[in-house]
């Protein structure tokens, strides 16, 4: 069997293994809910949630088997080698033509994005995205894409042709450094797409500072973000290195929370931040960073398997491709099931932290409130949590909450 044989059927293997995903998530909807649970949604909205549940399920079974057409024809008819001859033969140029063209084949997903947000998210209540809005994120969207991944194969080629075999720790730092990069410049970023605002004095700023500051953190500054413009989810986090942070809020949060609620939430990140999660994660990125520098050593020296597809020799974007669509792809459901291990027990402890802090009931009252805004699954197959749930469930998590506010009790 030949090398292009070997990478469509691997290709073929991720969609099943997707396609599976998608199927137990439509499968959980029979599911019985937990007792503890059980009044998160009444009859109406439980209804509401069972049809939404099954539309996205339905979309996303549709949407994936359109990409891995697509994906499927472009490699099996030499698509990218016939785009690249269009180019100058420079690395770099070659490179950038499969990138460009890797970007406008996602182009042809828009429909399916714009049937998302602008009929199931609109019917159901979700989106607030105008249709400027919607076409500004995806213009901003193809433009950040391109320009990102143009530069990694750029670093790609210069190490490369630099070090040779030597490439592999070079270029997992480098691929850390600018994870680590554009978690600082996450800010900025956020930028492009919402508008912050700084939060009214009041009760709520005062309490959210003195939980940070009780622990050490100086707090830059806690902004509200335009949410609601596209949505009416709910959510918050807090940004910065170190010492130094800054509080976001969604404004759908400000507006439908207590200040007790959007304060356990807050303590819920403040535990994060004090069992070192963010440094745990940086941890495990490094581990992901160093695989897929192996696997790009692995492509850019197996010269092979270029000429089947098209290619007269390597191309530095297609060997990307390879390793993102195909060859890391295989592995990633072995490394996820060991990372949402390890962010499952972050989600404990954090929850942990909001009971110490006196919030637990308040954060159960918030979590219930997020999942009900959001229409969760409140009862997903055990066997999908462990393989993509990068949170327990909320019974789970209320379980945990009750059971340390007893211990706190008995021992009181």
């Amino acid at each position: 069997m030949n090398i292009k044989a070997i990478i469509l059927i691997v290709l073929v293997i991720v969609y099943l293994y997707e396609m599976t995903l998608h199927l137990i998530k439509m499968r959980s909807v029979s599911n019985p809910i937990p007792e503890n649970v059980a009044d998160v949604y009444d009859q109406e909205t439980y209804l509401k949630w069972r049809r939404y549940h099954g539309e996205k399920s339905r979309h996303a079974l549709i949407t994936t088997t359109v990409s891995w057409i697509i994906s499927m024809l472009l490699m099996a008819l030499n698509v990218y080698a016939a785009f690249a001859k269009l180019f100058p033969e420079t690395p770099y140029l070659q490179m950038a033509a499969v990138i460009l063209l890797s970007a406008l084949a996602e182009l042809l997903l828009i429909p399916f994005s714009w049937h998302n947000t602008m009929h199931i998210e609109e019917k159901y209540g979700f989106n607030r995205s105008s249709i400027k809005t919607f076409w500004a994120d995806q213009v901003k969207s193809f433009v950040i894409s391109v320009l990102l991944m143009t530069w990694i194969g750029c670093i790609l080629i210069l190490i490369h042709k630099a070090l040779g075999d030597w490439m592999i720790v070079v270029f997992a730092g480098v691929m850390m450094l600018f994870v680590l990069l554009f978690v600082f410049l996450y800010p900025v970023f956020s930028r492009i797409f919402n508008k912050f605002t700084p939060l009214e004095d009041g009760e709520l700023k005062n309490r959210l500072t003195a939980l940070l500051e009780k622990h050490g953190y100086h707090v830059r500054g806690i902004k509200v973000m335009d949410a609601s413009r596209r949505t009416t989810r709910s959510n918050a986090y807090f940004t910065g290195f170190g010492k130094m942070k800054t509080i976001v809020l969604y404004d759908t949060l400000v507006s439908r929370m207590t200040p007790d609620e959007i304060c356990a939430v807050f303590a819920h990140e403040l535990g994060h931040g004090l069992h070192h999660d963010t440094l745990r994660n940086q941890i495990l990125s490094s581990v992901q960073m160093l695989i897929i520098a192996v696997l790009a050593w692995l492509t850019l020296r197996s010269t092979g398997v270029y000429p089947p597809f098209g290619f007269e020799g390597v191309n530095y974007g297609f060997a990307m491709i390879l390793i993102m669509s195909a060859e890391f792809a295989l592995i990633a459901p072995l490394f996820g099931l060991m990372t949402n291990w390890f962010s499952r027990r972050a989600e404990y402890r954090a929850d942990a932290q909001a009971v110490k802090e006196g919030y637990g009931d308040a954060l159960i009252s918030g979590l219930k409130t997020l999942s009900r805004d959001n229409l969760s699954d409140l009862a997903p197959s055990p066997l999908l949590v462990k393989l993509e749930y990068s949170h327990p469930t909320l019974s789970q998590r209320i379980t945990a909450i009750e059971k340390l506010q007893n211990g706190q009790k008995t021992a009181n």
